[in-house]
């Protein structure tokens, strides 16, 4: 157990599996959201051998979901083992409330984006222009924070 424990608090071999999991789900939730606007058939992208599905706005939207209900998963996970494991030897460091904060307005405007279709809810057309762009306001710059993170290999956490 305290061999366990003790790879868990290292990040560098910490959740591999985990991490790849987070890649693969920011990936496909990035591809699936612009596929909820029309560019990848308007762009002929759709065409290529393989993407047609990318032009199937029922298609893109499942899977974004499914990829929103992976991205929950993976963030409680990662928040409840950092909470119970790693907060005595790693602190978050800015760039990771930098992230956080935005991670946090992309699953809002994502959960009032659900919301507003059912048909229980009805916001104004402002109210939704306003939600879109939010929307995709935070998701892009989320992923130039990423790519900043990753070029000059900035981590979520430090050592205390």
């Amino acid at each position: 157990m305290k061999a366990a424990a003790i790879s868990l608090a290292n990040p560098n071999s910490q959740n591999r599996s985990m991490r790849f999991m987070y890649l693969l789900t920011v990936f496909f939730l990035a591809l699936t959201g612009f596929g909820q606007m029309p560019i990848y058939k308007r762009y002929y992208l759709s065409d290529i051998p393989g993407f047609g599905w990318l032009a199937n706005f029922w298609t893109t939207r499942y899977v974004h979901y499914a990829g929103a209900a992976m991205l929950l998963a993976i963030v409680a996970y990662m928040i409840v083992q950092y909470a119970a494991l790693n907060r005595r030897q790693r602190q978050i460091s800015i760039s990771g409330y930098l992230r956080g904060v935005l991670l946090l307005g992309i699953v809002l405007t994502g959960i009032l984006f659900v919301i507003k279709n059912f048909p229980v809810f009805v916001f104004s057309p402002e109210f939704i222009i306003a939600l879109n762009l939010s929307h995709l306001g935070f998701v892009m710059a989320f992923l130039l924070v990423n790519l900043y993170c990753l070029v000059f290999k900035k981590q979520w956490t430090n050592a205390r």
